[in-house]
């Protein structure tokens, strides 16, 4: 008897390609990843490698090696609309803005069809601050795809942010027609009906959604912001989580448009108590987000340690090459596991997430050493309600009385010091904040 004649064979490179491609939209990035490295150390300048490589490289937040594999595969093969787009998508991500208005452009220009380039330079010219052109492009996606989910959600981002908000509710309404469980669009729908006062729609957006999806930590959290009742002490992990790792890639562009200031705030903080950088602190970045406070930060530090619950937001803080140690951890278990630990922890606009601060303060006054600091910003809760010191806001941040959190400082054995400040800029209009530097006795 003749044994079966084998019909194994090596893939050609394409297939390989092809394989890589497929695991990769399954989110199985190391072996596509395995895949593509295989095929470029035999064709260095393999074009469709080298590009897809880099898509790779930007899901996984390298943004750097991102924009240097597509472009180089751009310079083998200029004439792809579609790469010029993803090229467009990793200078975004990557904070390079300008040059990602001039890819989504050169994409158009070779494909004036291209529906995903024009909704994608609609988001980058609104990051610039040019809002009618940004307008126009997000309608040309629209005109040419009339089902476009990105472009009528960001359409009706910018329509809300001009005070547009009945029709930001159509743009939100037409996503929600295409595709009724869309997260982002259910919770833009409701805040923007709370914007215009019907609370009463609002609450039964949240509702219905929590009886399509019992426990969903968006629609829950939201739901308490929304009416009132069962506001949580804080916000649940999963919601931080969901919520960041959600936008991540686009979270500094975002920030950087709104006029964030947080981190300078922290920074001036720290330098008006009169330390020195000189390296010798050991140092926390408590809700380290993507590491905007890092490299503010490392002058002082000896150590310096990033806590953060969402793994897309430490990948981005990994790219800024300033930590020590990058951990995935609820910020009050970390610092009760590290009793007196720290020279300073640092929170820029993490403590929002907090309603209820005592057990953070007290976690964070033992996880200082002698003299340590503890500086953070807060919302600041210009009217709270009768009774409490916090207040659960519309958008899902807590914001704080002042009075509250002197007090609590002091409980927690700390001095504090509090100046009012700008946080940032939401619907055009400045977000009042306190800035908050306190000692361990």
């Amino acid at each position: 008897m003749q044994p079966a004649e084998s019909t194994t064979r090596e893939l050609t490179v394409d297939e390989a390609i092809d394989l890589a491609i497929a695991l990769q939209r399954g989110q199985q990035f190391d072996e596509a990843g395995a895949i593509f490295e295989c095929v470029l150390e035999a064709f260095p300048n393999h074009p469709r490698a080298l590009h897809y490589s880099g898509v790779l490289a930007h899901q996984q937040a390298r943004h750097a090696d991102a924009i240097g594999r597509i472009e180089r595969s751009l310079a083998l093969e200029s004439d792809q609309a579609d790469w010029h787009n993803n090229l467009g998508i990793a200078q975004q991500a990557g904070g390079r803005v300008d040059a990602a208005i001039a890819s989504y452009r050169r994409a158009i220009a070779l494909d004036p069809r291209h529906a995903n380039a024009w909704s994608n330079l609609g988001v980058v010219l609104r990051a610039s601050g040019e809002l009618d052109e940004a307008e126009r492009a997000y309608r040309t996606a629209i005109d040419l795809n009339p089902d476009h989910i990105d472009a009528y959600t960001n359409l009706g981002i910018l329509l809300g942010n001009l005070k547009r908000t009945e029709e930001a509710v159509a743009c939100y309404c037409k996503v929600v027609t295409l595709r009724p469980k869309h997260k982002d669009a259910r919770k833009l729908l409701a805040l923007a009906h709370a914007m215009l006062g019907e609370v009463g729609k609002a609450t039964t957006i949240f509702e219905d959604w929590l009886a399509d999806e019992p426990g969903d930590p968006i629609a829950r959290h939201m739901l308490a912001a929304c009416t009132g009742r069962e506001v949580p002490a804080r916000a649940s992990d999963a919601f931080v989580e969901t919520t960041f790792d959600g936008f991540a890639a686009s979270f500094e562009s975002k920030l950087a448009r709104l006029s964030y200031r947080a981190p300078a705030l922290v920074r001036a903080m720290i330098e008006d108590a009169g330390v020195s950088a000189g390296r010798r602190l050991d140092v926390l970045d408590a809700g380290c987000g993507t590491g905007l406070c890092g490299p503010l930060l490392a002058p002082y530090a000896r150590r310096l340690v990033g806590v953060d619950l969402s793994d897309g937001m430490l990948a981005q803080a990994r790219e800024k090459h300033v930590y020590d140690a990058l951990l995935k951890m609820e910020l009050t278990a970390y610092l009760r596991a590290h009793p007196d630990s720290f020279d300073a922890i640092v929170s820029a606009d993490a403590l929002c997430y907090f309603g209820d601060l005592a057990d953070v303060f007290a976690a964070m006054a033992a996880s200082l050493r002698d003299h340590g600091l503890v500086v953070f910003t807060l919302e600041h809760a210009v009217e709270p309600p009768p009774g409490a010191g916090y207040r659960l806001q519309l958008h899902g941040r807590y914001s704080h009385a002042r009075a509250y959190v002197e007090d609590r400082l002091r409980r927690a054995g700390l001095r504090p010091v509090i100046a009012g400040a700008d946080l940032r800029l939401e619907a055009g209009a400045p977000v009042p904040g306190l800035v908050v530097r306190a000692a361990r006795r």
